[in-house]
């Protein structure tokens, strides 16, 4: 007998028991689900398909990005500073990119391994699931494409590239990127501008949709550096290439990397090499070091070495970036740092 006198019946014990899993799996549905999902998924991933699913989930998290914006509703604030002792700013419109973007890759590869420059709890209510639909530009340049384990995937999503531009509203600077790696290393790189609606990308010897300039100086090269720290780098560079040396300035490491190609809009800078001094995150360069390997160049440490991005999210050798030049040749001109 219960305490107190009171009987439970069998019937009472069964309804209370239905209700508490009725409970738990609204709580939980979301994770049921993808766990149920993960299992049915395939332990292979196409990557033709994959890069498709990264121009949508990019292209989505520029429109929130773009809408955001638009309405003036950033609520900006700072989620703490950089090892420079900058603010680091966090949007509405990162948080929006983010959702769309991580969960369109998530839902429809639940296998693979997604790290976002964000992270939100309220993700997991999002059920967008791409439609396996291949854009024509992506079948017309790139006809077959080789299947990869799943495991062997990290996909790398910053859901708002410059933010700090973005709240000061330098539009042209803001980009949202989507990279792929196997093993630890970029075999996929989408780079989107929202404002202008262009979208730049690339499969690593499959094809892509950007090309390289015609023409490169190498030995007087324009160098796009962060806004942030453009003096320290200025010193860095005229040391290597003569006080002569042309700094550019600008926000966004997918701006920067795009200022190196053949980009469509007369209004982009044009670089001839990128360069940065200090730490960075892996989510801000794979996507670039993707594109620029699909075309033969190069994005290594300041020391020449190659950045793996299978492991943490931090790159501790600052960056080198380049195309149609003697790689090896630039980084020896590079001083100790």
């Amino acid at each position: 007998m219960s305490p107190m006198g009171i009987r439970l019946s069998p019937l009472g014990v069964i309804i209370f028991c239905l209700l508490g899993l009725g409970v738990i799996y609204h709580l939980y549905s979301g994770v049921i689900a993808n766990r149920i999902a993960s299992f049915r998924q395939p332990k292979t991933v196409n990557l033709r398909e994959l890069l498709a699913l990264s121009v949508e989930a990019a292209v989505l998290g520029g429109q929130e990005v773009k809408r955001i914006r638009e309405e003036n509703a950033l609520h900006e604030k700072s989620k703490g500073k950089t090892r420079e002792g900058a603010k680091e700013m966090l949007t509405t419109g990162d948080l929006f990119s983010h959702r769309k973007m991580f969960n369109l890759i998530r839902n429809t590869f639940p296998n693979i391994r997604v790290n976002s420059e964000e992270h939100d709890d309220a993700s997991v209510h999002e059920t967008s699931v791409w439609n396996h639909v291949i854009p024509e530009d992506i079948r017309n340049t790139i006809s077959e494409s080789r299947e990869v384990p799943a495991e062997s995937i990290t996909v790398w999503i910053d859901p708002l590239d410059a933010t700090q531009e973005y709240t000061e509203d330098l539009r042209q600077y803001v980009t949202t990127m989507v990279c792929v790696a196997v093993d630890g290393v970029p075999v996929i790189g989408v780079i989107h501008k929202p404002f202008s609606a262009y979208t730049a990308w690339a499969l690593v010897d499959g094809g892509s949709n950007i090309k390289a300039r015609t023409s490169y100086n190498e030995k007087s090269p324009q160098i796009i550096v962060s806004r942030s720290h453009a003096g320290k780098v200025k010193a860095f560079a005229q040391k290597a290439f003569g006080n002569d040396t042309v700094i550019i300035p600008a926000g966004g490491a997918g701006y920067k990397v795009l200022s190196l190609l053949d980009v469509p809009d007369e209004k982009h800078e044009k670089a001839d090499v990128y360069i940065h001094v200090t730490y960075i995150k892996k989510w801000d360069i794979c996507a670039g070091t993707a594109l620029l390997k699909a075309l033969g160049g190069h994005m290594t440490t300041l020391k020449g070495e190659e950045i793996d991005y299978a492991g943490s999210e931090a790159n501790e050798g600052g960056l080198v970036a380049s195309i149609n030049m003697n790689h090896k040749a630039l980084v020896y001109k590079l001083p100790n740092m």
